[in-house]
């Protein structure tokens, strides 16, 4: 787990490194550099690591010996099934990142292939080729070996000979990875958009459309971010980048490996199904306790964490090794969340850590949280507090992240045609969103320009394939998840997105997801069968943030009102949305002020009245 950053094009070490050292947070174990001059181009790589797998031994960038050179943030949980597959192979490492450049070499090398220099041609902000979007593209060749990889990750390799930029996502995007396109045809990448603050030629401006559509469905859509010319490499997804004859970078191939599908089936036996779905979390769980660090676990006290608390238990008295300890935060010891998680820790006999969050802390804390999660949110600040006491004990957490997702946990799934018209309502408001058509499709950060909700959420089935293909899953709750755990250097980790629970979850018939008042029944039927208390497994959902600290939240969200009303008026188009949405307005000017303004400097430090006072100017940028 790390950060990774490179350039392709006008390829720089120095100014690699210098935009891995903004991700130290990231990786605070070592630094890593590679650069490769190609005739008036090039590419250089650079990696801040967070040792959690073979500590000593696997430091990046990795070279094979092909040639080929990796950096990688994430995990790959099947490496040692992997590395028994591939023989001859000269390995040199004992830890998970070298098993991708293994099964690069194995399924794609060609050494007598000589390198093929693209002509590209603009589209969007980008040059790629006429063939890039269609079967059959330089990407396609490589989905048969990343297809065999099981884990989290963001990765690049370069191969030398072919002169070939791989760049590719995990599945579910539980791990991120942006791109954007300099002037002179250079292309960036990094683990965080911050990152590209290191480069002298960055301009950090917002994404007007972006912003209008995340206050309108409350999470960025498709592979849009909230900054200008910045675009998310696609979960599940392999793109294939290379230098033109001027040194530019061309996309040369974009492939999907993989498509999430929810297929529910007709009929569920709960005497047979409860035990497959949670025998998937058992084997996922397990696969997630790798590490040669401490892990810890994130304990809400929802059904979810709860579930996962129990199977850590049995999975670590199963083996002999140490019980996993547990974390929760809450705004006082009266808290539900609190009161439950203290039932589950005691019942499991599990060491627990209570969190209590200060009003003033939680003050002091939202730029830097605005900062660390590159986003409007306010309300979810209980993130990094948890993260921070966790990353006194231990690198690794487990979280329940996703269970929502695949079995429709929010409140919102019970209303969704009031829902959907609470977001066109929100566009109403905006008015015409116009996207130029260079800007849809493959590698471009929007599949449509159809952003009505209505048809979206005409029915569950609908509603959580929108959810998991258009942002709200892999753009807000993993991206919180990431950003503030890897914040304090803690790996998140989420049993729940495996690809064995999620393929036995989305053959649930959705009546067994949700039936009148009742959430996640299947799931619920699974935590029968452990040892939880019954009032636990019977629990009802509660929406994280307004849950956890109710009080500080809705005293911030009163104090600031009045202000936040003011500020509504200094951002033209996006003004009315953010007048019906006063929480979103205070997120609008802490991240105005801590990524529009003096961001090349770092994070800015100072009182939070004091530092939403003084902004850029938004009409400039």
């Amino acid at each position: 787990m790390c950060g990774i950053t490179g350039i392709l094009g006008n390829a720089d070490l120095s100014i690699s490194n210098s935009m891995a050292a903004c991700l130290s947070h990231r990786g605070p174990d070592g630094y890593g550099g590679y650069v490769d001059e190609v005739g008036n181009a090039g590419v250089s790589l650079s990696q801040s690591r967070l040792a959690i797998v073979d500590i000593d031994g696997s430091w990046q960038p990795i070279k094979s010996d092909h040639g080929c050179v990796l950096v990688q943030n994430g995990e790959i949980y099947n490496h040692a099934k992997i590395k028994d597959s591939i023989s001859n192979y000269p390995w040199q490492t004992s830890g998970d990142a070298e098993t991708i450049l293994a099964l690069h070499r194995k399924f794609s090398f060609d050494n007598e292939k000589p390198p093929q220099i693209p002509v590209g041609k603009k589209v969007g902000d980008l040059f790629r080729t006429k063939n890039a979007d269609i079967i059959g593209n330089n990407a396609e060749k490589h989905k048969s070996w990343v297809s065999k990889l099981d884990g989290v990750w963001g990765f690049a390799i370069w191969d030398p000979l072919s002169r070939e930029l791989i760049l590719s996502r995990d599945s579910m995007g539980v791990k991120p990875l942006f791109r954007t396109i300099m002037p002179d045809g250079s292309l960036l990448f990094g683990s965080e958009i911050k990152s590209f603050y290191a480069h002298p030629e960055f301009i950090s401006k917002p994404d007007i459309n972006s912003l209008a559509v995340r206050l309108a469905y409350e999470y960025p859509l498709d592979y849009t971010t909230l900054f200008s010319g910045v675009t998310s490499v696609a979960q599940g997804t392999i793109e294939t980048w290379s230098l033109d004859i001027e040194g530019r970078a061309v996309l040369t191939g974009v492939s999907r490996y993989n498509q999430e599908k929810i297929s529910p089936e007709n009929f569920w036996d709960p005497k047979v199904g409860a035990k497959e779905l949670l025998d998937t979390l058992y084997s996922s769980v397990e696969d997630r306790m790798m590490s040669d660090v401490p892990i810890g676990l994130v304990l809400s006290g929802g059904l979810d964490s709860s579930l996962l608390a129990a199977i850590t238990q049995d999975i670590a008295n199963s083996s002999g090794s140490s019980i996993p300890e547990c974390w929760t935060v809450a705004g006082d010891e009266e808290n539900p969340d609190m009161i439950a998680a203290v039932d589950v820790a005691q019942n499991h006999e599990l060491k627990h850590h209570k969190i209590i969050i200060d009003k003033d802390k939680f003050w002091d804390g939202l730029p830097n949280f605005v900062w660390s999660g590159e986003d409007l949110d306010v309300s979810v600040l209980f993130w990094q507090p948890l993260f921070e006491n966790m990353s006194k004990k231990v690198k690794v957490g487990i979280c329940g992240q996703g269970a929502d997702e695949l079995h429709a946990g929010y409140s919102r799934h019970k209303i969704l045609s009031e829902h959907a018209r609470l977001i066109d309502e929100r566009l109403s408001l905006f008015g015409d969103i116009s996207i130029d058509n260079n800007y849809i499709g493959a590698g471009q950060p929007w599949i449509d320009n159809n952003f009505s909700a209505k048809d979206k959420f005409s029915n569950l089935r609908d509603a959580l394939q929108f959810e998991l293909d258009r942002g709200q899953l892999t753009n807000f709750q993993l991206r919180l998840g990431d950003r503030h755990s890897m914040a304090y250097g803690v790996e998140a980790r989420v049993p729940f997105l495996s690809n064995k629970h999620r393929n036995k979850s989305h053959k649930i018939p959705l009546e067994w997801k949700l039936s009148g008042l009742d959430e996640k029944m299947a799931l619920r039927e699974a935590a029968n069968l452990t040892k939880l208390p019954k009032h636990i497994v019977s629990r009802p959902k509660v929406p994280a943030g307004t849950a956890t600290t109710p009080n500080i939240i809705s005293d911030l969200i009163s104090e600031l009102t009045p202000h936040a009303m003011e500020w509504a008026n200094d951002y033209g188009r996006l003004s009315p949305i953010l007048a019906n949405q006063p929480d979103m307005a205070i997120g609008m000017r802490i991240f105005h002020a801590m990524h529009f303004t003096d961001y090349k400097n770092g994070i800015r430090k100072g009182n939070l009245i004091d530092l939403i006072d003084d902004v850029s100017d938004w009409n400039s940028l």
